[in-house]
């Protein structure tokens, strides 16, 4: 099963996919993670994007794409988790003609639907682990009192980003949404779309993709 996760900075997609690669063997393919990988990797499609990163040149559609196809040929797994792409038109049409050279299929688009004012008192109050990435918050999940992260023992390593502020957050929401609309309508017309309300408690929100995975 191959799905796209759709919402924005801060909507929780990351928890989310952490859980459904935990529990359904799906694999996470984050663009920045197949990007910094592929760099240290050493291989041919490595060294072209060091090359571009060295540069500063921005990385193409056809170098992302081509990274996606890696994974569907050497990662087992029972399904992928597309996070952070696509992110135009021409990258969903681009990902739709891939999965089907590779005898693949997109099963479903879930659109993590988030109030603005909320997402951005939750991030502005969000903090993770530096050594695994768990996600706390000052409000409902407060970091542990003896400085060492719940899930994985680290200790003094929490951190904020320094763009997790409400100013910051409002340019990064709108430039979201500027980006995701039109693939909102492209796969609502495609009949792949699924919306659920992002702001729910964590474990609501993974019952909810649940239903839309079984269904």
């Amino acid at each position: 099963m191959n799905i796209i996760l759709l919402g924005p900075p801060g909507a929780g997609k990351g928890t989310q996919a952490r859980h459904l690669v935990e529990t359904r063997n799906m694999v996470q393919l984050s663009t920045g993670d197949m990007l910094r990988a592929a760099k240290d990797s050493g291989s041919e499609m490595g060294k072209i994007v060091a090359d571009v990163m060295a540069r500063g040149a921005l990385v193409t559609d056809e170098i992302v794409i081509g990274l996606i196809r890696e994974q569907l040929n050497t990662v087992k797994a029972d399904g992928f988790i597309f996070d952070g792409f696509p992110r135009t038109l021409a990258q969903a049409d681009a990902l739709t003609e891939l999965l089907a050279t590779e005898g693949e299929s997109l099963d479903a688009v879930i659109e993590m639907e988030v109030d603005d004012e909320a997402l951005v008192a939750r991030i502005t109050a969000r903090s993770t682990c530096g050594g695994c990435g768990e996600v706390y918050n000052d409000n409902t999940k407060p970091e542990p009192a003896d400085g060492k992260c719940s899930n994985c023992g680290a200790e003094g390593k929490f951190q904020r980003r320094a763009d997790d502020n409400e100013e910051s957050l409002k340019t990064r929401l709108m430039e979201y949404y500027k980006k995701t609309s039109p693939l909102i309508g492209y796969y609502y017309a495609k009949e792949m779309l699924n919306k659920l309300d992002g702001l729910g408690d964590i474990e609501t929100v993974q019952g909810d993709i649940a239903k839309i995975l079984d269904a």
